[in-house]
């Protein structure tokens, strides 16, 4: 009975112990934004929950936001589970945030053909949308980038990294490859797969942040990955630039031409989703108002344009403000972090046709002379039908109507409308030149 009983011991030991040796994994590709502090923070929080043995983040990033890459910095500073970045699948980099992700890893490791570097802090424009002081420009960014140095010392210090190389990838933009890394002490591990990093780091022990340390069981543990949900792809994907620049114009024609021709309902409700979700994806970027204020000049130029005749001067002002401001409008100067040329051409052209012709033919079409009603009867021609002098009555479009006339008309003969009063439904008319009366025609 003892055997049985230790052996239905050792079998439930064993079963928690296979249950505890879990490996969540998340997969990092592109930008570091708000949306990818969010995914990597709740990731973190999930595996605590989870008790997993490791959250290994697999790594491809070109760089990104300097707040967003602090705020996962602390996570994984934070963090009661220990944390792998894995620059990973070949091709791959860490690069400008990336690093200092990588550096503060519990364990980093890369696969072969991967780089990783450029690290070096950069500016946009200045906050007023100009030209920054090129004093005030360099002091600035001499203040980052030693505050960056001193961070990323600090985190290789901790980590047991090379902390020269660090500071060279800050202050010179160095830029190394994975076999390079290894050599120089950059990273722990170069790895082809996942389960072979898996595999070595099996039985290492690591020390979190709050001083606790843990010994990895990961050689055979269930890997389980968790990517981004909807809603965090859906705002990763609305984060591009490009894609919050043309939902931004879309909200705003959208509405214009809703105000113009109010009914059409279509171009308001599409017009309102998209500014909505434009002004959303605007706070994940590093957005300068003067662009933004720019973006709004143009459009009251180009509706300057249509109610005040300049002979396309207004129209040229605000092609000019458009591309300025929408040049101004993402304040970086990393290419993923700007708009392409491209775009912005696109926009500028169709903003001016859409101004120009559209909204341009929909107010020469509310100006338009009403062509029904007792109005609409201005300016039309019709035989008398019974003489006027002064009153008769006249016959237009086979309808019979009362009509005066301060010269006395013959019946037959051809009349123009020229006024209509609306309270005695009486027509003024006057006699068309050379008309004869048809009772006189050959």
């Amino acid at each position: 009975m003892k055997r049985i009983a230790f052996s239905l011991v050792l079998v439930f030991i064993l079963f928690n112990l296979s249950l505890a040796q879990v490996v969540h994994r998340i997969i990092v590709d592109g930008v570091i934004n708000p949306v990818a502090t969010e995914y990597i923070t709740q990731s973190i929080q999930r595996a605590e929950e989870a008790q997993a043995q490791l959250l290994v983040i697999q790594l491809d990033t070109p760089g990104g936001l300097m707040e967003s890459m602090h705020r996962i910095v602390k996570a994984i500073q934070s963090s009661k589970v220990p944390v792998a970045v894995y620059v990973a699948p070949p091709g791959s980099r860490a690069a400008s945030a990336g690093v200092f992700v990588t550096y503060a890893a519990h364990i980093a490791a890369m696969a072969p053909s991967t780089n990783i570097g450029s690290a070096h802090p950069v500016f946009g424009s200045s906050p007023t949308g100009g030209k920054p002081d090129s004093a005030m420009s360099k002091t600035m960014l001499e203040k980052v980038t030693n505050d960056a140095v001193a961070k990323i010392r600090s985190l290789a210090k901790k980590r047991g990294r090379n902390a020269d190389w660090a500071e060279k990838a800050i202050r010179e933009s160095a830029n190394i490859t994975a076999e390079e890394a290894l050599k120089l002490h950059v990273i722990d591990y170069l790895v082809p797969t996942l389960n072979s990093l898996l595999t070595v780091i099996d039985g290492k022990r690591v020390e979190l942040d709050d001083g606790s340390k843990v010994v990895l069981r990961t050689a055979h543990a269930k890997v389980i990955t968790f990517k981004m949900s909807w809603r965090q792809r859906i705002l990763d994907t609305l984060s591009n630039p490009n894609i919050a620049y043309i939902l931004l114009m879309l909200g705003i024609y959208g509405l214009l031409f809703e105000l113009y021709n109010p009914g059409t309902i279509l171009p308001g409700v599409v017009g309102g989703i998209s500014l909505i979700i434009g002004l959303y994806a605007l706070q994940t970027l590093p957005v300068n108002y003067a662009g933004v204020l720019l973006i709004l000049f143009a459009v009251i130029l180009f509706l300057l344009e249509i109610k005040i005749p300049s002979f396309g001067l207004l129209t040229i002002g605000g092609v000019i403000s458009l591309v300025m401001g929408s040049v101004m409008l993402f304040d970086s100067p990393l290419p993923f972090l700007r708009l392409s040329w491209q775009v912005i051409t696109f926009v500028v052209i169709l903003s001016v046709l859409f101004f120009v012709f559209v909204i341009g033919m929909a107010i020469k079409t509310y100006r338009k002379k009403p062509t029904t009603g007792l109005v609409g009867m201005i300016g039309e021609e019709g035989v008398v039908f019974k003489a006027l002098n002064p009153e008769g009555t006249v016959k237009i479009h086979g309808e019979f109507w009362k009509a005066v006339s301060e010269v006395p008309c013959k019946k037959g003969q051809r009349v123009k409308v020229v006024e209509a009063d609306k309270e005695t439904l009486k027509l003024k008319v006057v006699p068309i030149e050379n008309s004869i009366p048809e009772s006189k025609k050959s």
